[in-house]
């Protein structure tokens, strides 16, 4: 069965650091491009960051850039968000995907097939 569980996520002050992992299971994430997504409440579900599947491309939205850094770990089968200097508006549901059909070097949320159940973020002094 395949799987992608989402962990790290947590209380944290505005301006501090998390790294959320998102764990594969089932299957090699090799080759496969992933993505984050955050839903806060009340609010659509936006598209973070995006990394292809040779993690040599990598997208993010303008809201987060220079401040969260998309990874991969293969061997670990595991994709990482570091989310650096967080703020308020960064509270969310956090939920990671997969395009296990090579539909695009990196692909967006309507082309994702596979989804975590998510991990929550509550940035808050």
């Amino acid at each position: 069965q395949y799987q992608l569980v989402e962990s790290g996520g947590g209380l944290v002050q505005p301006g501090g650091s998390l790294r959320l992992s998102c764990a594969a299971s089932g299957f090699s994430l090799d080759g496969y491009a992933f993505g984050w997504f955050r839903q806060a409440p009340g609010k659509e579900r936006e598209e973070v960051s995006c990394i292809s599947g040779s993690g040599r491309r990598t997208r993010y939205a303008a809201s987060v850039k220079g401040r969260f850094t998309i990874s991969r770990d293969n061997a670990k089968n595991t994709v990482y968000l570091q989310m650096n200097s967080l703020q308020p508006e960064d509270t969310a549901t956090y939920y990671c995907a997969a395009d296990l059909d090579w539909v695009a070097e990196l692909p967006e949320g309507s082309d994702m097939d596979l989804w975590g159940k998510g991990t929550l973020v509550t940035v808050s002094s």
